[in-house]
């Protein structure tokens, strides 16, 4: 196999395109030395306030982090309080099976002592577990799925529901369906389902669920008074005029140290970061809470900020001293020490991309750039050995998996031949075993021989002898029938690429049938109009028994010759039909110009 390398040709020399590039980095420099200029007086006037005034908000911004941190983890641990309140269900077997039998028809097939024991385990054994000494968690409330209604009351909660309330169409109750078990967090919401309620809670739902069939069982939600957050809260130390508040996860206020106006509130809920309204403007600094995904922020005033601003401005004209100073520092280092290195770089970039690959960088000195040249020109060398390895990597892996696929042919028919052989032997037909040797031992020239390639003609040879060496042991049951084109004699192709075809036509189509068959082996040159070439086509055909192909594997003699034909010819195509009853047919088609381009 021949390396063919392409490379486009270009004209020697850095270019017009390149006087352009380089007058256009000269244009940035100077316009970066303009800059520096003006950057002073940009400085004074807008930079260093405004540097500074973001350096407290962010100081400040911190300093309040750690403390929503140490808020967001109380808040999620009185969260989980309540979350566990509402596994209770899960933990007794008796309430489980109460609430199973509540959600079936076999509710009103038991007897009323059987009914009596279900109640009771959801009016007295649950509420002794959910029992809690939090005077601020108030209660649960548990629905089974027979619209009958269940209440704990911990802390003087209303132990009575509104009769023929509609709990189904509550947005708690659709929370915790929607939530499908997982825990559901509900916003701050009033308790009128409950007689001379009216209280606003916050509370937790989850959707009750029969372990074993997944079946909805019931909704239990447990309420807490937001009376318990305002305590939770009172640990922020607010400067003056901040103001601490929870949003919920759809951006509604749950509490709020002090009332909001309502443009604050909305661009609160819009979640941006800084808000604020005709009196003043509002840094925004929030924590998550990770159990329950709401929110606690805490607004800062900007003019508390702007207060600690008034002596920071001469500090701005320290800056654009130095600025300036720095800009011309960098544009006559820039020009004189940066330009020249990388231009010479650049022109021989382009020297290795037109192909030239001995060409190499002047490095001078040992300063960053030399190292830069330094490691160009190693990348240059390796570059060229790489090219090198990887072509002569993949001709030896593509020929390695060539000879593995020829050789997994030998064993598969030198075994079938000798047991035939074998077989003559015993019958004691002297003549046709010699004959048979005979033929053998001719095959076995042409195998052992030291090429990978064949005329088509020596390999249609050598099936000739295979089948004549069949013909002996199946006598008038195998028939066989070899044309080959004259204008195919000559094209090259993998050695024995048909024998394991020609193997399987004979042990699994002829020697099974009850009758007499034909094998019949064609090879002939045809015209392809839609590529406008021409192709070389073989047809290995026989009238035996067949097969179905969607119930039979392909054999691992058939799956060698496909892997030959697609290492040989990249464009080669190989069909195998075949028909129970009516024998099978395989054609090879191969291109003549992959034959060409080999």
């Amino acid at each position: 196999m021949k390396r063919k390398v392409n490379r486009c040709k270009h004209a020697d020399g850095a270019g017009e395109g390149d006087d352009t590039m380089w007058q256009s980095i000269r244009f940035k420099l100077t316009m970066l030395f303009l800059a520096a200029i003006v950057f002073p007086v940009v400085v004074i006037v807008v930079a260093i306030p405004f540097y500074y005034q973001k350096l407290i908000a962010n100081q400040g911004s911190s300093l309040m982090e750690g403390t929503l941190t140490a808020l967001a983890f109380s808040i999620d641990a009185y969260l989980d309080d309540l979350e566990r309140m509402t596994i209770t269900p899960y933990l007794h077997d008796d309430v489980m099976r109460a609430l199973k039998l509540k959600s079936t028809f076999q509710w009103q097939l038991l007897t009323p002592y059987e009914q009596y024991e279900a109640e009771q385990a959801l009016t007295t054994t649950l509420p002794k577990f959910l029992k809690n000494t939090r005077k601020d968690i108030l209660g649960t409330i548990l629905l089974p799925m027979d619209e009958s209604v269940y209440i704990t009351s911990s802390n003087g909660y209303s132990n009575r529901a509104v009769a023929g309330y509609p709990f189904d169409k509550q947005h708690w109750y659709i929370q915790a369906l929607r939530a499908d078990g997982d825990v559901a967090f509900i916003s701050v919401h009033v308790q009128n389902y409950l007689v001379k309620g009216g209280a606003e809670v916050f509370s937790v739902a989850r959707l009750i669920k029969d372990p074993d069939s997944q079946r909805p069982l019931g909704v239990i939600m447990a309420d807490a008074d937001t009376a318990a957050l305002e305590r939770i809260m009172r640990g922020i130390r607010l400067n003056d005029g901040a103001i601490a508040a929870i949003l919920d996860n759809e951006r509604k206020m749950i509490y709020a140290s002090r009332p909001l106006p309502d443009d604050v509130h909305g661009e609160l809920a819009a979640g941006n970061r800084a808000v604020g309204d005709t009196d003043d403007r509002y840094f925004v600094v929030s924590q998550t809470l990770k159990r329950a995904g709401w929110e606690i922020v805490v607004l800062s005033p900007e003019s508390a900020i702007k207060s600690q601003l008034h002596r920071i401005y001469w500090v701005g004209a320290l800056f654009a001293a130095s600025g300036l100073m720095i800009a011309l520092l960098l544009y006559a280092t820039v020009s004189r020490w940066l330009l020249t290195p990388f231009k010479q770089m650049v022109q021989v970039m382009k020297r290795v991309q037109r192909g030239n690959l001995q060409t190499f960088y002047p490095v001078r000195g040992s300063d960053e750039i030399a190292q830069l040249g330094q490691s160009l020109n190693q990348m240059i060398s390796q570059l060229g050995d790489l090219i090198d390895r990887e072509f002569r990597a993949v001709l030896g892996q593509r020929n390695a998996e060539y000879r593995a696929l020829q050789s997994q042919i030998h064993p598969h028919f030198l075994y079938n031949t000798l047991n035939g052989l074998i077989g003559l032997n015993r019958t004691g037909q002297s003549v046709l075993l010699e004959r048979a040797i005979l033929s053998l031992s001719g095959m076995l020239r042409y195998t052992l021989a030291q090429n990978d390639w064949a005329e088509l003609k020596d390999e249609m040879a050598f099936i000739t002898k295979y089948c004549e060496l069949q013909q002996i042991r199946f006598r008038e049951k195998l028939g066989f029938q070899i044309d080959c084109d004259p204008a195919a004699e000559a094209v090259l192709i993998p050695k024995l690429l048909l024998q394991p075809l020609v193997e399987n036509a004979v042990i699994h189509g002829i020697e099974p049938s009850g009758t007499a068959c034909v094998l019949r082996i064609t090879a002939a040159v045809e015209e392809v109009p839609e590529s406008g070439g021409s192709r070389l086509e073989i047809v290995i055909a026989d009238n035996g028994v067949g097969f179905d192909p969607g119930k039979q594997k392909e054999g691992v003699g058939t799956a060698n010759v496909r892997e030959r034909l697609c290492l040989a010819y990249t464009g080669s195509t190989m069909h195998v039909e075949s028909q129970v009853g009516h024998g099978t047919v395989a054609r090879l088609q191969i291109l003549l110009k992959d034959v060409d381009s080999r």
